[in-house]
């Protein structure tokens, strides 16, 4: 079987014409007679389209009126997920390949309608909408005369007016697309610019002890959550934020708490869950015997005074005459 599909190739390649090239690519081109599909070089060579968008561009276009190609229905079709395809479709959206339009049913019912378009700038310049019409599928049938092919229309002709049979819609619209129904392309609102990521907390001076006890908390953390199993670059990047919390007179045990406590199931990243909780928990410096010790009332001292009659000492916040000699004065002016 290989040597005879090798011979055929042999005997196709010794038929073309001219000289073969040295490298690239070769076609050999054999007419369709049945089940093919003319797709445009702006689809399949599109410069700014994924590989998948223009796949499932050709796949689409190859598909009867009525067919689903909804993402459900793609994912089901191709071994890619759900968010590839959908970023495809969105990719043929703004490129005007894949449209929705809003359509009014013969029962007074709006629904949205897929329209694939197979030249988008074609569309543009002839502002209507041509849907080939629903025909059921027909058998394969012997191969005959190929057809010959019409000569390309000239852009700046004018457009010829449209087919009646040509422009009918599914059975299920009974009116046209309306040209003004054709929805613009949305773009995306631009998201806020995420907060820079706070520093991982570090202490004062890392010394050799601090290390190795954060290096320690940090490896033993598997045995209390099996979750958080950390690599050795992980457990070196953070020795620096435990040891910052140790710094502060936190125990071990309580460290570990608080990095092992109602962790997501399953924790995609250990690292940043570790990373996160030793920088956005980080509790407080203890304060000093100082700061703790009650505040003492000092005693209200009143200075003394020189009595301006008497020359005797008294109390009082401001110079003038003793108790005695305010009752004399007083007795006086009486």
């Amino acid at each position: 079987m290989a040597t005879q599909h090798h011979n055929a190739l042999t005997r196709a390649l010794a038929e073309l014409p001219g000289t073969l090239p040295a490298f690239g690519v070769i076609h050999i081109a054999i007419p369709h007679t049945s089940r093919f599909t003319i797709v445009g070089n702006h689809l399949a060579q599109h410069a700014e389209l994924s590989l998948v968008a223009i796949g499932i561009g050709v796949h689409i276009q190859s598909l009867p009126v009525g067919s689903l190609v909804g993402i459900k229905a793609l994912t089901a079709r191709f071994a890619e997920g759900e968010m590839r395809i959908a970023a495809a479709l969105r990719e043929l959206e703004a490129h005007g390949y894949l449209r929705r339009a809003h359509v009014r049913l013969a029962n007074g019912r709006m629904t949205t309608r897929t329209v694939f378009c197979n030249q988008p700038g074609a569309l543009e310049r002839a502002g209507r909408v041509v849907v080939a019409p629903k025909v059921p599928p027909v058998p394969d049938v012997p191969p005959g005369p190929p057809l010959p092919e019409e000569p390309p229309e000239p852009e700046d002709a004018p457009a010829p007016p449209p087919d009646p049979e040509a422009t009918s819609v599914p059975e299920e619209s009974h009116t046209p697309v309306p040209e003004e129904s054709r929805p613009p392309v949305r773009v995306p609102p631009p998201t806020a610019p995420k907060p820079p990521r706070r520093p991982l907390p570090q202490p004062r001076e890392l010394t050799p002890e601090l290390r190795q006890t954060a290096s320690a908390i940090l490896a033993d953390l598997r045995n209390h959550a099996e979750e958080l199993v950390l690599s050795e670059g992980d457990v070196e990047e953070l020795i620096p934020g435990v040891a910052a919390w140790l710094e502060r007179e936190v125990r071990p045990d309580a460290i570990r708490r608080a990095l092992t406590t109602d962790l997501p199931k399953p924790p995609k990243y250990p690292a940043k869950i570790v990373r996160h909780r030793l920088t956005a928990l980080l509790p407080p410096p203890l304060p000093g015997a100082e700061e703790l010790a009650p505040a003492v009332r000092r005693p209200l001292v009143i200075p003394l005074q020189n009595c301006d009659g008497c020359d005797r000492a008294f109390r009082s916040r401001e110079p003038g005459h003793c108790r005695g000699c305010r009752s004399d004065l007083t007795a006086a002016a009486a």
